[in-house]
């Protein structure tokens, strides 16, 4: 007797040893497995032990993988256990693992698929996952290849049972989000992972709700593992009967009872593309005839073929669009197949031509069944042609045809695995067609279905009739409803092949169709089904009921079908059982008028239920007409879907979590679905609802003749003109609906050919918007008649029309406008002539309005906008704007040679703005005049002080009083007030502020001005998709947030800093010192606005006129730049993720192999002790100190991360930096009204004591394992004496460094507000009166950060609240870490900094955040890169290859090549993620890394000379093209290897021979390149220095060169013996 070991696991992962039921202590011990009861009965009670499974006894690993294994000793379940077993693995594809385990010794069935088979190439790129063989007990382990790795599949949960009628693998899976297996109801779409078994044998079965197994065979699920998306699928290539439980670990456990376990693990980016990688395996989707997604009707005995015409007559009579009508088996001579009824059906062969004569179609019905029986005058001939073929399934003698019972009675049941067979069934189905002409064929009853059990005869009593475990299928009883399982069929026996008797009919129904229907697409559609029957065949739901759970029921099915590759799907509408009452069917007739497949059908003996048969007046009817309208007007965007899941395996309809993955909510959405990724349908699946909630943030009204359709924002969908039918919709004219995103872009396909014949995929043509490719000419001429575009922001002035030759424009009857509830605006263009096939471009110029908006919050009416004074028409933008007079009126001018002060007045004849924020109605205006080229203007409450922003500013001593001397001049409007800003010279107004809507209350200050012209820069930190801005109405929200970089979402920093050029050409700046939460707003007056929240309007202007001459004043203002080490400009390697130090010495030791220049390493916040600050983790990273000396001492640096949180949590005495932060006062508090207490937050500081699980979510393990954290206050002295303190004693205690990366200084926080997210004192500055469009915005300024209501002392004592320096938080953090790290080092290097204010490039650089692995990120970092040179932090640049997500191999190759000339050049990535360093990708990547990097550091004296100069004389080091003489543009070669570089005639660069690391290349002589203008002329300059010195200017020098080689050196030469000099010899070599 075998004792059990048994494991100590939580209930969830027990897997069940007892499948069979009945379980009892003994029974269980016999099966040495171990026995735990339980309260819960679904829990197994008996579960396996660690005593089975089987053991690798050898194990080869060429390209794939081969093992030996051996069952361990251990009671058997089901007896015939086999020994020794084979294991095989073949790395398919990148992202295609095939396992499979079969018995050494014998061979066994396997599914005969005429897709899936051995592939004899290998992989092309590097694998998504790696496979890990375990040893004893047998499992694997697919991991996916992110760093770290992810555990996605683990089959060690349980053990491997291989028995010859009982084969069993569990695997634990990445999460719960498991979809698939089938066929069976799914209430929902996302499998319940509480203890659900699930039978899969095909079986003729009603859907009605259980969890029995139905017609098809599908052991395929997809699992999403997180919120990136990525996925991956299990396909389980067996046919033989099986169940699947799916359990709470989560788990999944295969129980099959034959053939072998042949596995596919399928890896994807995003649950769309597992279904691309599925449908690549068991091939792709048939693209069906376009008049098979017209809408079809059908029943079950009309009783006659005039019954037939009299449906067909009055559906047509409604006017319902409608293509298709079906006869079942009725039309048939006593249900015999390949005849008809010559009585009741006696035209039939006519009826097709009478169908066609409307442009319809006809589709008749065929069962596998054969009749025994004559026929009523004469002979069954296909029955005898058939004997005469042998073409039927056998006894088990092979020879003697097995009898069963079906429709017609008696029958023999087609061998479609049998060639003889096949050709019979096609010459049959040919016979037929010529007989009763018909369009296309629907085969039914395939699974395969029997009357009787097994057969007339019975079954035998032996091991496949009764095998020793039978899965819980329908009956519990093998042969029920179908064949005996010993019945004879070429490809095996019944047994095996059960579960594809519908494949192969459905393979050799194709080949007649083929044969029948010649050059004609056709379609077949299959009940029972098997992967890879989509590849030929659609699929209906089968026979369910009139009941609103069914009509529920039909969207989980048809996702899953679409995971499965049959998206030509759909349910029987208004129900094939049971009768359909009037709501019920209007339902059921809209929602599918949206099923791929739209079939209304019922049983026999149940009222009509066509919609033509309640009435035609009938709500039925009516709202049918409406959907089936719409539902034609989209056949062509529906066409182009199918084709595309044809030819890329896309999904026609789609769960909405496969577009919004990242979304949890999505992930349970089953009462929603999509067409493709635009267009959301939203039916109503109960009764007497009219009113349904899908968020909590949207409510829909739903009548009984409506359900919700959407269109995303950034689709186009083509449509066509609706008729009754898709021969004549086809002959109409087409259009567009045009959805424009927030970005006001939008793109879309159409797919376009004849929509009936053989072939599309090889080349009939693509058509898009443009036209991508164009083979098809289409017969009608088909045109683009109408345009809608939707999202468009004011009603147009001009729409042009070019064919790239001749340009038209539109009269205004062509031109519609529409406002829909004061919502959405709609843009209608009409009557085109435009052809399908041809490019055309369709501009459209808004009409300019310059007025200002009254409600820029939104949801504006006409009664909330007259209730401010202000004036509403509803087809302007905006609709709610200022009155002329609105604002301010001037008081007390008085004009100094200084400058102006004014008092100015509100204008009471305006009612106040806003309940909540008090107006201040007496303000006053100063504005000074700085210096000849800058000037400041202040608008203040000169009775009560208010807050202002405490950076210091470096401004003139003394204002500039000689008017000649200034280049600008200032007038005063005095109704409204305003101020003007003239430059001389030109008289261009270049500020004008004299414009209606100047607001000053409270917690809302307005102010506008009208622009010189429309090219502005600057504004941030927001993603901007052009670096000149767009005044199309564009609000950007500043307001510093922990928010990775996307479209209008306000990220970490605040630069409310722009510059502006003037119609001549001149440039000038302008900055508001304001530090509250505040947007800006652009339209194409043009103008801008500005809304901020708090403190006072303080603006500051410089006047170039150059753009560099801009930024030149405006850092003399705020600060220049620092000057970095030099170093620092060299390549830099970091990621979140290292799992230990010796991940990052292996990555060091492989960037040495593999050459590649590389100056600095980083390790994120994974060295920490539980990412607590100045800790280091003694487990992982205990040798990380050590390493990093011995890096420093090979010429490398080291930098580190430090967030300013500091964990709350740690006992008394064991955390210092916690400890003396709170002797000494530094952590930011309530005001003492309130509370003593600190603002708690939550960072990612641990608890001590835990072990976080990173399988719940987010905000669970924020709960439940994030200590509580506080933030100190770097306005304090004291405080930035203990963060130099801390650093310094990390310096000298823990680990060296030589720069230090501050992050999450937003400051960020996991909990909103506080910790338990109460924040104490004024409501209104948590959720104030006017919220800028940040993102989160209904959640509060508290998002993500600390209660607004929180205290902060500045350094001479003022308390502030956090409301009103919340965006100067990463300042004040920077310039103490600064002072910190050249204090304790000693030397210069470097500040890496994520949130920034105006002056923050004083003391550091910054990177533009957690940017994503994409292509538009790789081409936005540029414009991030020049707005915050433009904004002065000259060490700027973006992760490269991205952050976020996996990044592909060609766009980080050109990230690296882009990335070798960002000034901060960094690669950088997060944890569980691959890796993208550049040894990652494999040889050839690293040498094209090696070679452009080697360029870069060629370059760094130059690129080092421009950072000084930056430093020095505030240049810009990153310049954009604007700042320069212009060009003109030419197409240049860019093979993958290659970055075009330039050198600009008239310039002089210098350079050094590259090395491995700037300590090596700097110790190489200098050279210089020349590149002579055409005048002969170049100069250049460099500096140079010790490049760490912390006064750089004392040990260093600077020269000019000129092409008469007469080097000008200032100050005098570095005093060093090794100081480089400059060869001579390349000097000349270059000149000459």
């Amino acid at each position: 007797d075998i004792v059990p070991e048994c494991p100590n696991i939580p209930e969830g992962e027990r897997v069940d040893c007892f499948p069979d039921g009945s379980a009892s202590q003994q029974k269980c011990l016999e099966r040495g497995c171990c026995w735990s009861p339980l309260s819960e009965t679904n829990v197994p009670w008996c579960f396996f032990s660690k005593n089975h499974g089987y053991s690798v006894v050898s194990e080869s690993k060429p390209d794939n993988i081969e093992a030996k294994l051996t069952r361990m000793d251990a009671p058997s379940l089901f007896g015939a256990d086999i020994k020794e077993l084979t294991f095989s693995a073949e790395m398919q594809t990148e992202n295609r693992l095939r396992f499979k385990i079969t018995d050494a010794n014998q061979a066994r069935f396997e599914v005969p698929h005429e897709h899936v088979q051995s592939l004899s190439d290998t992989p092309r790129g590097p694998l998504k996952y790696r496979l890990e063989l375990i040893q004893k007990p047998f499992g694997l382990k697919v991991w996916r290849t992110t760093s770290p790795e992810k555990l996605l599949f683990d089959t060690t949960v349980g053990p491997l049972v291989f028995a010859d009628q009982y084969l069993q693998l569990s695997a634990k899976l990445s999460s719960h989000n498991i979809y698939g297996l089938g066929e069976h109801v799914h209430q929902t779409f996302r499998h319940d992972t509480n203890w659900r078994t699930w039978p899969i044998f095909t079986r003729a079965a009603f859907p009605n709700g259980g969890t029995h197994n139905l017609y098809g065979h599908y052991p395929y699920f997809t699992c999403l593992e997180d919120a990136s998306g990525q996925s991956f699928g299990v396909f389980l290539m067996n046919s033989n009967a099986m169940e699947v439980t799916v359990q709470p670990a989560p788990a999944v456990t295969f129980r099959t009872i034959g053939g072998v376990l042949d596995f596919y693990i399928l890896v994807g980016e995003t649950p769309e593309t597992v279904v691309d990688e599925f449908t690549k395996l068991i091939g792709r989707p048939f693209i069906p005839p376009y008049w098979s997604l017209g809408f079809q009707l059908s029943r079950w005995d009309y009783g006659s073929l005039e019954e037939v015409k009299k449906v067909v007559e009055r559906n047509r009579q409604a006017g319902l669009p409608y293509d298709v009508q079906y006869t079942d088996i009725d039309y048939m001579e006593n249900k015999k197949i390949f005849t008809y009824d010559m009585e009741k059906f006696a035209e039939l062969p006519q009826f097709a031509d009478y169908m066609h004569d409307k442009g319809q179609k006809y589709i008749v019905i065929l069962d596998p069944a054969v009749s025994t029986g004559q026929r009523i005058n004469g002979p069954y001939e296909a029955l005898e042609r058939g004997h005469a073929a042998k073409a039927w399934v056998t006894e088990p003698d092979g020879v003697t045809s097995l009898l069963g019972e079906v429709w017609p009675g008696e029958t023999v049941f087609p061998d479609y695995t049998n060639q003889a067979c096949i050709d019979w069934w096609v010459d049959e189905i040919s016979r037929f067609h010529k007989e009763v002409k018909h369009d296309a064929l629907w085969i039914d009853m395939n699974e395969v279905a029997n009357f009787v059990k097994g057969g007339i005869n019975g079954c035998t009593d032996n091991k496949l009739n009764y095998p020793p475990f039978t899965p819980s299928i329908l009956d519990d009883l093998m042969y029920s409803k179908t064949l005996c399982m010993d019945a004879k069929h070429k490809w095996g026996n019944h047994y095996d092949v059960h579960s594809l008797y519908g494949y192969s009919m459905v393979l050799a129904t194709d080949k007649a169709s083929k044969a029948t229907f010649g050059t004609s697409r056709s379609m077949i559609f299959t009940r029972s089904s098997f992967p890879g029957v989509g590849k030929y065949s659609g699929h209906w739901l089968g026979d369910n009921g009139a009941n609103w759970n069914d009509i529920k029921w039909a969207i989980p099915g048809m996702l899953e079908f679409n995971l499965f590759g049959i998206p030509y799907i759909g349910a029987d509408i208004c129900g094939f059982f049971d009768d359909s009452t009037e709501e019920l069917c209007t339902r059921w007739m809209q929602v599918g008028a949206f099923y791929p497949f739209s079939r209304n059908h019922n049983a026999q003996g149940y009222a009509d239920q066509d919609p033509a048969a309640y009435g035609f007046d009938s709500l039925v009817v009516n709202t049918s007409r409406h959907y089936l309208n719409i539902r034609y007007t989209l056949l062509p965007y529906l066409y182009t879907l199918f084709y595309k899941a044809h030819v890329n395996g896309e999904t026609v309809v789609r769960p909405v979590m496969h577009e919004f993955y990242s979304d949890s909510e999505t992930r349970a959405v089953h009462k929603q679905f999509m067409w493709g990724a635009h267009l959301l349908i939203t039916p109503v699946l109960d009764p007497g609802v009219k009113i349904t909630d899908r968020k909590a943030t949207i409510n829909m009204y739903l009548p009984e003749d409506k359900i919700g359709l959407h269109m995303r924002g950034g689709g186009i969908l083509p449509v066509q003109r609706p008729d009754v039918t898709t021969t004549y919709s086809r002959r109409h004219p087409m259009g567009l609906i045009v959805a424009l995103n927030d970005n006001k872009a939008a793109s879309g396909e159409l797919f376009w050919d004849d929509g009936d014949s053989r072939g599309i995929s090889e080349g009939l043509g693509i058509l898009s918007m443009q036209v991508a490719h164009s083979g098809y000419q289409d017969p009608n001429n088909l045109k683009f008649e109408n345009i809608t575009v939707l999202g468009v922001t004011a009603a147009p002035a001009l729409v042009t029309v070019s064919d790239g030759n001749t340009v038209i424009s539109l009269s205004d009857s062509q031109i519609q406008y529409d406002i829909y509830k004061q919502v959405i605006i709609v843009l209608n263009l009409k009557n085109l002539e435009l052809e399908l096939g041809k490019d055309y471009t369709v501009n459209w110029e808004a009409k300019i309005s310059a007025n200002i908006d009254c409600y820029p919050e939104g949801g504006e009416n006409q009664a909330k906008c007259e209730a401010r004074g202000c004036i509403w028409e509803p087809l302007s933008v905006p609709r709610c704007y200022y009155a002329e007079n609105h604002g301010y009126i001037t008081s007390n001018k008085v004009e100094t040679p200084s400058g102006i002060t004014v008092d100015i007045d509100r204008n009471t004849e305006f009612p106040s703005q806003r309940s909540r924020s008090r107006d201040i109605s007496k303000l006053r205006v100063d504005i000074t005049y700085l210096s000849g080229r800058s000037l400041r203007w202040k608008i203040f409450d000169p009775e009560n002080a208010r807050y202002e922003v405490p950076v210091p500013l470096h401004l003139p001593a003394t204002p500039e009083t000689v008017e000649e001397n200034r280049d600008y001049r200032v007038q005063i409007n005095d109704k409204p007030f305003g101020i003007q800003v003239i430059r001389k010279g030109t008289e261009e107004v270049i500020w004008d502020s004299a414009v209606p809507g100047f607001t000053f209350s409270d917690q809302f200050l307005q102010i506008s001005t009208r622009l010189p012209s429309e090219y502005v820069y600057g504004f941030g930190e927001t993603e901007h998709p052009t670096y000149k801005h767009s005044l199309n109405f564009h609000k950007y929200g500043l307001f510093a947030k922990d928010q990775p970089p996307g479209y209008k979402l306000n990220s970490y920093g605040v630069h409310p800093f722009y510059m502006g050029l003037e119609k001549s050409k001149n440039a000038h700046g302008v900055l508001l010192l304001n530090s509250n939460a505040m947007d800006v707003t652009f339209q194409p007056t043009p103008a801008l606005t500005y809304h901020t929240i708090g403190g006072i309007l303080d603006f500051y202007m410089v006047m170039g006129p150059t753009p560099e001459e801009v930024v030149q004043q405006y850092t003399e203002m705020i600060g220049r730049p620092v000057l970095p080490a030099y170093w620092s400009l060299g390549f830099q390697l970091c990621r979140y993720g290292y799992s230990n130090d010796t991940e990052i010495a292996d990555l060091y030791r492989d960037m040495k192999a593999a050459q590649i220049p590389y100056d600095v390493q980083y390790a994120d916040i994974d060295y920490m002790e539980r990412q607590m600050d100045f800790t280091l983790d003694q487990v992982n990273f205990k040798g990380l100190p050590a390493l990093v000396d011995q890096m420093r001492a090979e010429g490398m640096r080291f930098i580190f991360i430090l967030d300013p949180a500091i964990a709350g949590n740690e006992t008394k005495g064991s955390y210092p930096a916690f400890d003396t932060g709170i002797e000494k006062n530094v952590f930011i508090k309530w005001p003492p009204e309130l509370s003593n207490d600190i603002v708690w937050g939550k960072v990612w500081p641990d608890y001590p004591n835990i072990t976080v699980d990173n399988s719940l979510d987010w905000d669970t393990q924020v709960e439940l394992f994030r200590a509580f954290a506080a933030f100190p206050d770097f306005f304090k002295t004291s405080t930035a004496e203990w963060w130099g303190e801390q650093i310094k004693d990390f310096y000298n205690n823990i680990m060296k460094f030589d720069g230090l990366w501050i992050d999450m200084n937003e400051p960020a926080s996991f909990v909103h507000g506080t910790a338990g997210e109460n924040c104490l004192g004024n409501k209104d500055l948590e959720d104030p009166p006017y919220m800028p469009p940040l993102e989160s915005m209904h959640r509060g300024l508290k998002h993500k950060t600390l209660c607004m209501n929180s205290e902060q002392i500045l350094a001479d004592g003022t308390r502030v609240k956090h409301y009103d320096v919340h965006n100067l938080y990463g300042w004040a953090h920077t310039k103490p870490t600064y002072d910190a790290l050249l204090s304790t080092t000693g030397k210069r290097g470097v500040i890496v900094t994520r949130s920034t204010y105006p002056s923050s490039g004083r003391w550091a650089g910054h990177w533009l955040g957690d940017n994503y692995s994409a292509w538009d990120q790789l081409l936005k970092s540029i414009i991030g890169m020049c707005l915050f040179i433009s904004g002065k932090i000259s060490i700027t640049g973006a992760d490269i290859c991205g952050f976020f997500n996996v990044a592909e191999y060609e766009m980080c190759l050109r990230w690296m090549q882009l990335g070798a000339f960002y000034p901060f050049s960094r690669n950088h990535n997060t944890i569980n993620m691959p890796r993208q360093d550049p040894v990652a990708w494999g040889p050839e990547f690293a040498a094209a890394s090696r070679d452009v990097l080697n360029i870069r550091y060629t370059l760094l004296p130059y690129l080092y000379t421009l950072m000084y100069e930056a430093h020095a004389h505030g240049n810009t080091v990153v310049r954009p093209m604007l700042h320069e003489t212009a060009g003109e543009f030419v197409d240049m070669d860019a093979p993958l290897e290659k970055i075009n570089l330039h050198v600009r005639a008239g310039h002089i660069l210098p350079w050094q021979k590259p090395e491995n690391s700037t300590h090596y290349s700097r110790q190489n002589t200098l050279g210089l390149i020349i590149a002579l203008n055409d005048g002969g002329v170049a100069k250049g300059s460099l500096f140079w220095d010790d490049g760490e010195g912390i006064v750089a200017l004392k040990g260093s020098w600077s020269i000019a060169f000129d092409n008469k080689i007469t080097p000008t050196l200032t100050p005098t030469l570095y005093l060093n013996d090794s100081i480089n000099k400059i060869d001579k010899n390349t000097f000349f070599h270059y000149l000459n």
